[in-house]
């Protein structure tokens, strides 16, 4: 749900609303009473900034793990020990 700010053009009271798009317009002011309250046009109220959730999700092949090392899923087995190569016992 977006959050709407609105100012009293009566008192000139501000405020800020947490409405559903499909809600009807505050009109009535909380401070005076008054029914002049209009919706104010303003920016967004949040700013994605490093490597969170949508940085990583909804991505798909190479590019899913942009936020990690650059290496994808490890290769390492669970145990922390290195795969023995040409036969070598471990």
């Amino acid at each position: 749900m977006p959050i709407y700010e609105y100012q009293c053009k009566a008192c000139g009271h501000r405020l800020e609303k947490l409405q559903k798009v499909s809600a009807a317009p505050l009109t009535d002011c909380p401070a005076c009473q008054a029914p002049e309250l209009g919706r104010l046009i303003s920016a967004a109220g949040f700013r994605l900034a490093g490597g969170g959730w949508y940085e990583t999700d909804f991505k798909s092949g190479s590019k899913k793990n942009l936020a990690g090392d650059g290496g994808g899923a490890s290769d390492a087995p669970a145990s922390g020990k290195t795969p023995a190569k040409d036969g070598a016992a471990a």
